[in-house]
């Protein structure tokens, strides 16, 4: 996909959804309970799973918040592979460095499931960081938690079996979409597309991961949905301790 149809797809989400354009004062009460960037002026849209949000390489003046629904951003490695770098819950912020230093989007994001963006300028989030010193700590904290985050995954993944990083990817992916439903924790909706590129490995050796977790009664479930059904065992094959034959 090339950078001016990127930034196409781009523009008509953020068209599209200057529609819904909410008054200060009701999404203000929606947003400030939940957020710690409670910004009271935004553009709402809702996109379908597998629709794109934003291509990388596009320079955008806008962020936006996941408000209901799970985001995947993603890039291509050199190989030609998909990697999805992470998967943003509720709550999870997309461009909002970007938008700070006024730099292109680096990565591609893509909607993993149904869900419903706010859009916001970026001169809001630019004029907040520059007087609020509480709120750059904000900004700063998030930013080095997902870094951190990504660092810990390349670091496990360079030294661990593709059987530990899927377990230890199911439970991350359990942790993530257990902010969203909390009840509902141990059953993931996932393409097995989506969780090889997570990884990132071939679909082919992902499902025989799957098969010998399935067989040792560890999971349930096929097309695209699994159930942990024994997380103490799921948490020993992603510390190494045992391997599924």
């Amino acid at each position: 996909m090339d950078g001016a149809t990127q930034t196409q797809d781009y523009r008509v989400a953020v068209g599209k959804a200057a529609i819904g354009v909410v008054p200060d004062t009701s999404l203000n009460n929606r947003i400030s309970s939940d957020d710690d960037f409670p910004f009271c002026r935004a553009t709402i849209r809702n996109f379908r799973r597998g629709e794109l949000i934003a291509g990388a390489g596009v320079f955008v003046d806008m962020f936006a918040r996941v408000q209901r629904g799970f985001v995947s951003a993603s890039t291509m490695l050199p190989d030609g592979r998909e990697f999805i770098v992470e998967i943003i819950p509720r709550g999870g912020l997309i461009g909002e460095l970007e938008v700070l230093r006024k730099q292109m989007l680096n990565l591609e994001y893509r909607a993993s499931s149904d869900c419903e963006l706010y859009f916001f300028e970026g001169r809001l989030l630019r004029e907040r960081y520059a007087t609020d010193p509480q709120f750059q700590e904000k900004v700063f904290s998030r930013t080095l938690a997902r870094v951190s985050e990504l660092e810990r995954r390349i670091i496990s993944n360079a030294g661990s079996s593709l059987q530990s990083r899927l377990a230890g990817m199911l439970l991350r992916l359990s942790s993530v979409y257990g902010r969203d439903t909390p009840a509902n924790r141990d059953v993931l909706v996932i393409s097995q597309n989506d969780l090889a590129a997570t990884l990132p490995a071939s679909r082919e050796k992902v499902n025989q991961c799957l098969r010998r977790l399935r067989e040792c009664k560890v999971i349930e479930g096929a097309q695209g949905r699994i159930r942990i059904l024994n997380r103490k065992a799921l948490e020993a094959y992603a510390d190494g301790a045992v391997s599924a034959k």
